[in-house]
């Protein structure tokens, strides 16, 4: 079955099957190899990318379901890194072996578009199901405070949603 959706801003239709789950067709079938797998049940967060706006696990999403529809992963959410999260996951220093970092950051920049001055609490249940087994959530919480206060740059900002 060919199912035609956006992902970061380009049109791409693939041909496979429709409940092929969307995390499979990102890394093997259009080798993104940005989004992670990590537990294979949308428990842990590291395969989150962007459905029409929406963080969401691309390990239980059915490809079929995203017919239509514009995907951003992580490579799409600046195509040189400057997205303000990006930029603050480098200042505070956050990852450590950073396998979960792709869904960690997809997860913050959703919350930032949506609430542009995250309390603790909002960050706390916006990043809840986001497991870094390296435990580094209090520098995530402030790599969110910190992105939440700089300014988008020129080709950083806006995913291609």
């Amino acid at each position: 079955m060919a199912v035609s959706f956006k992902v970061n801003g380009k049109a791409v239709s693939v041909d496979v099957p429709e409940d092929m789950p969307l995390l499979w067709v990102l890394r093997d079938v259009l080798d993104m190899k940005g989004t992670k797998f990590g537990c294979g049940i949308a428990q842990c967060g590291a395969c989150t990318v962007h459905v029409d706006g929406t963080p969401t696990r691309s390990c239980q999403r059915r490809v079929a379901s995203v017919a239509g529809t514009s995907v951003t992963t992580i490579e799409g959410l600046s195509a040189d890194g400057t997205h303000p999260v990006q930029r603050a996951w480098e200042e505070i220093d956050v990852p450590q072996c950073g396998y979960c970092q792709a869904g960690q950051i997809m997860s913050a920049a959703a919350l930032l578009a949506s609430k542009p001055n995250p309390t603790d609490a909002d960050i706390d249940q916006a990043m809840n199901g986001n497991i870094c087994r390296c435990a580094t959530y209090l520098r995530i919480r402030q790599a969110i405070h910190r992105a939440a206060q700089m300014p988008a740059t020129v080709g950083s900002g806006k995913s291609n949603q």
